[in-house]
């Protein structure tokens, strides 16, 4: 399973949640499974995305900010083509959560 948490207001797109968990998604990955194809499956507009964290590493950012706070980072090109698999975290947060990196 893929773990994915909703942050701000993207936690409206929670389909079937756990009952403790109103803000996680567990998704069964498909083969070839992206970033992008999570937004895809969760019906997530990628515009809506401030931050994206995966594995506790920011793999994107739209806060000018994050190069000075020294966070892991993910280097990668495209986030929405990084892959996925079994057993990752993925964290989104939304553009209304865009201060919460800094």
């Amino acid at each position: 399973m893929v773990d994915v948490y909703l942050y701000g207001k993207l936690r409206r797109y929670a389909v079937d949640p756990r009952p403790d968990q109103d803000s996680v998604v567990w998704l069964e990955p498909q083969p070839g499974e992206t970033v992008g194809t999570v937004l895809e499956r969760l019906g997530i507009p990628p515009d809506e995305i401030c931050h994206v964290f995966l594995n506790g590493a920011l793999l994107s950012t739209h806060n000018a900010m994050a190069p000075w706070l020294r966070y892991q980072r993910v280097d990668k090109g495209n986030e929405l083509d990084t892959s996925v698999r079994a057993g990752d975290r993925l964290g989104l947060f939304a553009r209304d959560m865009g201060l919460l990196v800094v």
